[in-house]
């Protein structure tokens, strides 16, 4: 496999790009409006030349993914692919951070091959990297933070501790779960610790409280910005939370293998995050991790010995996963659950070069044993080698058809994303601009300078967003109890 490691990684990412840029003009349809904020707040930044750190309407984000996203805006307009593509790149980039990082934590072609191939052609992760939310970006920065620390710890390299101090810091400019992300890095940095490992491991830190410094000035002026919607949802403000805690860890674990989101943003609904075959070698992999847990595993001879990098694994899924148990809101939810994405493939690559291996050995053995037999072996092993590839071909093929089909074309699905929104303002874009347009918003949702959240997906097509091209376009956004001064040549459309 290392003679042809650079072709099956370009083959990957091949993979990862097309499952992540194909038709994203139509897919997903329509623009849902919380991806329509994060358009309308770049669309501003872009005229004002305001660039915030933090943008407080619609419960607060972050502003890195907006800021990002401006800059596609500037080049393609306000289309929902242009909003849509910072997520596909950062996607993209995960698939590849991730085939890096687990090349470095285990050393063998074949598990990092694995790891990024499961991610690439994973539904659930193909599922937000179309679509223009922030929380795509938590797992791009944590891979490639977690590849270049180890890369520094091994090579004992100060400019790879910046960069993945840098890294890591920024992302907590992506999404609020990935304030758990320090945990994670308490049982590492106590392995290098004891190596005396101190420079590279001092140098991250700063370089990370760099890169957040601004979130955390930000946050220091406006302290009711920091948890935004968290204490709202918060398991801890139910009747009986430690009985919630229980129910929301068993819907947790139980999204990976028998029942996943239900929100048709997220999921095909109800249907586990990962495919049954991959859930088998997820599971495989997890058992494979606790085994070498215990500390007469380890490897002290480098910076990647077996506790640490299987203590990573384990730390990183219970940790990311915290902030989506002590949720009290929409579980199972695979968009929280995202950034441990990465190491579900990992499992599932553990699980499945352990099967590869275990076939491998016997297949040995019965060669030793039954040597009159080798050429049927010797075929046997070519077969089982093909099949692998079936079997990869089967992902794809499988997730292509989920995906774009199932779940592309599902009227659910339609609905989801307010697709008769986007009609609508495709219809108040091709009428004269001497037209009076008139925008009448009949569904509630939390309020956004005055007018509901609903009405952020037709200002984000129509660009109205700021009242000075609401005017300049001649569209109006009103309440039905206006309706009544509506001028008789007026054209409407209703919000509903």
């Amino acid at each position: 496999m290392d003679k042809y490691r650079v072709w099956f990684l370009i083959l990957i990412l091949a993979i990862a790009v097309f499952f992540r840029l194909w038709q994203i003009g139509t897919i997903p349809p329509g623009l849902y409006p919380d991806e329509a904020m994060n358009g309308n707040n770049a669309l501003e930044a872009l005229h004002t030349g305001e660039y915030k750190v933090f943008y407080p309407e619609n419960n607060g984000r972050e502003g890195l993914y907006i800021n990002i996203v401006a800059l596609s805006l500037k080049i393609f307009g306000n289309e929902p692919w242009a909003l849509r593509l910072v997520s596909a790149l950062f996607g993209i980039l995960t698939v590849l951070g991730l085939y890096f990082l687990t090349k470095e934590l285990f050393k063998k072609e074949s598990i990092a091959l694995f790891a990024s191939f499961f991610l690439a052609a994973s539904f659930w992760h193909i599922m937000f990297s179309r679509i223009g939310f922030r929380a795509i970006m938590a797992p791009a920065f944590l891979v490639w933070s977690l590849f270049f620390l180890f890369l520094a710890l091994r090579k004992n390299n100060f400019t790879y501790s910046i960069l993945s101090g840098l890294l890591f810091g920024l992302g907590f400019h992506s999404y609020i779960a990935y304030r758990a992300a320090p945990l994670l890095l308490i049982p590492l940095f106590l392995v290098f610790l004891k190596r005396k490992s101190f420079k590279p491991i001092l140098i991250f830190l700063i370089a990370a409280f760099i890169a957040v410094l601004p979130l955390l000035i930000f946050f220091a002026q406006n302290p009711q910005d920091f948890l935004g919607r968290t204490s709202q949802i918060s398991v801890f403000s139910s009747d009986n939370p430690v009985l919630d805690l229980a129910k929301n860890t068993l819907k947790t674990i139980g999204m990976f293998f028998w029942q996943g989101d239900f929100n048709w943003r997220h999921n095909y609904a109800g249907a586990p995050e990962l495919w049954w075959p991959v859930a088998i070698l997820f599971l495989i992999g997890i058992i494979i991790s606790i085994k070498n847990l215990p500390a007469r595993n380890a490897s002290h001879s480098d910076a990647g010995g077996r506790v640490t990098r299987y203590s990573l694994l384990v730390t990183w899924f219970v940790v990311m996963l915290l902030p989506v148990v002590i949720s009290n809101e929409g579980l199972p939810h695979a968009l929280r659950a995202i950034i441990v994405a990465p190491v579900a493939m990992i499992f599932a690559a553990l699980g499945l070069d352990w099967l590869i291996e275990k076939i491998r050995k016997w297949l040995n053995l019965q060669i030793i044993k039954y040597p009159e037999s080798v050429k049927q072996l010797l075929r046997i092993k070519k077969e089982a080698v093909a099949l692998l590839f079936v079997f990869f071909t089967v992902i794809i093929i499988h997730t292509f058809i989920f995906y774009f089909f199932e779940w592309a074309y599902n009227s659910n699905t339609q609905g989801a994303f307010n697709s008769l929104d986007v009609e609508k303002a495709r219809y108040l874009n091709s009428l004269p601009k001497d037209t009076p347009k008139y925008v009448i918003i009949q569904a509630g949702g939390v309020d956004v300078r005055g007018i509901p959240m609903p009405s952020q997906t037709v200002m984000f097509i129509t660009k109205t967003f700021l009242p000075e091209w609401q005017k300049e376009k001649n569209i109006h956004y009103i309440f039905p109890e206006e309706e009544n001064n509506v001028p008789e040549n007026a054209k409407r459309v209703w919000i509903r």
